[in-house]
């Protein structure tokens, strides 16, 4: 059995066959999918689908990219969303510098403003983070650390890109790590994917390979699976649309990764992730 920890399932790539795709996965062995909420409208969308699906799970956020367009009204619609039924996370929630080669300051407090408010939610509702972070190392280990001092973090770095040091530095605060099917990729090719707030194709700057010596750096029982679907698609089908059933190919390229059955992948991500969102 394996759980999709992280999907986007809402959104319009999935609208023409939506209900095929949850049926396909189920099909494949997906025990539970974890549906991420990254805007108002999808948080809210999120919740509905687990509303409808016995085993989709949801969480609610706000992307960085939100964060010009967040405000009080925003913040108590995600309040009152936390109270729904198989909330099992806040995220995804973090901070991205990506676009910017020099991030203005205006951009960089609207971005920690809304990270720090989401904490917050996630604190009173003793909820787990969902966290994103993308060439933002040092600002979002500055901000984890001061909203929870020494105590571990209960969360999730999603999509994991950076470096070892960072790795550590994740993994000494608690947190587990998640990598998607871009590890499936040949080493002469980049991460390419796709930017969630504005659908277009963006170079993530780590290959393939560096992103393999960080799965096999990582203690299995930090990680977890995840596909990020409708993004960033396994090497098999690149260029078409990721799904939730694909975890089955990650869950395989991390037990050749890390010269273990995939049995045990399955197992030990899937304690991870029942521990972490109190999944049934």
């Amino acid at each position: 059995m394996l759980i999709d920890t992280h999907c986007h399932l809402d959104f319009p790539d999935f609208d023409h066959d939506r209900e095929e795709v949850i049926q396909k996965a189920k099909e494949q062995g997906i025990d539970y999918i974890v549906n991420i909420g990254s805007s108002l409208a999808a948080s809210k969308n999120s919740v509905a689908l687990a509303k409808q699906h016995d085993f989709i799970y949801a969480s609610v956020g706000l992307h960085p990219h939100e964060a010009e367009n967040f405000n009080s009204r925003v913040l108590e619609e995600i309040k009152t969303l936390v109270e729904a039924p198989k909330i099992v996370a806040i995220g995804e929630i973090g901070l991205d510098y990506y676009f910017r080669e020099e991030p203005k300051k205006e951009i960089k407090i609207l971005q920690e403003a809304l990270f720090r408010n989401l904490i917050s939610v996630a604190k009173e509702n003793n909820l787990p983070l969902v966290i994103h972070n993308r060439d933002a190392d040092s600002d979002l280990l500055k901000i984890l650390k001061a909203q929870f001092r020494d105590k571990k973090i209960r969360g999730v770095v999603h999509c994991f890109s950076s470096g070892e040091k960072f790795l550590e530095e994740i993994l000494e605060l608690g947190l587990y790590i998640s990598f998607t099917c871009n590890i499936t990729y040949p080493a002469k090719l980049s991460n390419i994917g796709r930017d969630p707030a504005s659908g277009n194709n963006i170079q993530r700057g780590k290959k393939a390979d560096n992103l393999r010596k960080l799965v096999k750096a990582a203690p299995l029982e930090r990680l977890l699976l995840e596909t990020d679907a409708p993004f960033l698609s396994p090497q098999v089908y690149r260029g078409k649309r990721n799904e939730p059933g694909n975890v089955v190919i990650l869950a395989q390229e991390i037990a050749k990764i890390k010269e273990i059955g995939f049995e045990e992948v399955a197992q030990a991500t899937s304690k991870n992730a029942r521990e972490l969102f109190s999944l049934p």
